[in-house]
Parts: structure tokens; sequence; C-alpha cells
């Protein structure tokens, strides 16, 4: 690293596939604008192309450029290796874009089986019924839950009713 023009050198002891790298992080902090990120191999920095990518946006934000020595594309210190690595963030983008949708159709086919999502209900139709009817005659939530061991929250969820219809899109889906 020395020989690359490297004037400070961190050393992670930790593998790569390790999500808390504090090394890295203290790194990152500790970026000025000019700077130049060098790694002796891409596989030495990230653990994924998507890991690779958020790593190179923090070190774009903080104004650094960055380069690896054995990966001579990857190189945001020449308008050949930008280009390279917005490619590859192009690609990583489709790619996500194609398990959203593969993870969608697969929801709408299990909806369509008859499948549900989300957890089960905590109290059954009666209990919910005979919860409703004691809230009525004026017990309070925090009594009614108790007895049916559930939190406060639960009761209060029974009591008031869905800003939606059940089964309606909720906005933004």
């Amino acid at each position: 690293m020395k020989a690359a023009g490297c004037e400070l050198v961190y050393r992670e002891k930790v593998s790569g596939a390790a999500s808390d790298r504090k090394e890295l992080a203290r790194l990152v902090r500790k970026l000025e604008r000019g700077d130049t990120v060098i790694v002796t191999r891409l596989d030495r920095l990230a653990r994924s192309t998507r890991d690779l990518l958020n790593i190179l946006d923090e070190i774009g934000k903080a104004g650094a450029g960055f380069r690896s020595i054995k990966d001579t594309w990857a190189d945001t210190t020449t308008s050949h290796g930008r280009l390279m690595l917005t490619v590859l963030g192009g690609l990583a983008e489709f790619e996500r874009e194609l398990i959203k949708d593969r993870t969608d159709a697969g929801r709408v086919r299990a909806k369509a089986r008859g499948v549900k999502f989300g957890r089960k209900p905590k109290l059954n139709p009666f209990q919910r019924e005979q919860a409703l009817a004691r809230l009525s005659t004026g017990e309070t939530q925090a009594e009614v839950a108790r007895t049916y061991g559930v939190d406060r929250a639960t009761i209060s969820r029974l009591a008031s009713p869905l800003p939606f219809e059940a089964g309606a899109a909720l906005p933004g889906n």
C-alpha cells in the first residue's frame, strides 16, 4: 500500500463479510475532499455488488475518490472508471427491480391461493366480540386487556374503526 502512494493504511481484522467493520467506518468518517481510498482488491472491501456500491457512494459523498490496485477498471478518479462503476450500479439496480417484481408476483399468487399475510390475531372472533361488549359497559381497555393477556393497544385497536376497508389497498400500494 505504501508503494501505491498511501499515506495512511487501515487494516480491518474482521472478515469483509462482517457487517460491523469499525476500521472501514473510521476511514469513511476521516475522508476529506480530494482524498483517494485505495484497496488491493475489491473483494477486500465489499461483500457484494450492492455493498460495494453503498461504500463507494459514501466515499463519493465525502468528496473522495476510489481506486483498486488489482481491479484497474474500478477507479473513480478516471472517467473510464466512473463509467464502469455507473454501469455496475445500473445493473445492481436492475437486479433489485427484478427481485422486487418476482416477490410481488409471488405475493399475488399466494393471495390467490388464500394465504393470509401478517400476524395472526391475538384474539379469536368470539373474544373480540366479548371484549367490545365489555368496553361498551364501561370497563377500561387496560382491564379488558389484562383478562385476555394482551396489550392495551390490542384492545384499543378493536375499539377504534379501521381507517381503511378490509382488503382495500393502502395509499401508495
